[in-house]
This record gives C-alpha cells, sequence and structure tokens, in this order.
C-alpha cells in the first residue's frame, strides 16, 4: 500500500465513523471535498474536547 491509499482508508473511516456515511457515498466525494470534512469533524471534536475540560 501506498501512503495515498493509507491516507485515503484513513479519512474514509473517520468520515464513515462520525457521519455514518456508506463507503460510496464517501469515496463519491472529491478529494478535496472530503479532505474538508475530515478537517471540519476535527475542529468539532476539538471543540468538544475541550468544552468537557
Amino acid at each position: 500500500m501506498t501512503y495515498e491509499t493509507d491516507r485515503l482508508y484513513e479519512e474514509v473511516a473517520y468520515v464513515a465513523y462520525h457521519f455514518h456515511w456508506s463507503l460510496d457515498e464517501i469515496l463519491d466525494l472529491e478529494h478535496p471535498l472530503r479532505q474538508r470534512f475530515v478537517a471540519e469533524i476535527a475542529k468539532i471534536n476539538r471543540r468538544l474536547s475541550e468544552e468537557r475540560e
């Protein structure tokens, strides 16, 4: 596997876990849009984590 393939699996798993979208729905996203969702989920998680402290 290449780095890109590993990263793709990571992105898909992350979005699927948080949004409960199917594999096909996630893979249908253009790469920049998928990365944007990953970034937005990370921001939400950071904010929620900070609120719990």
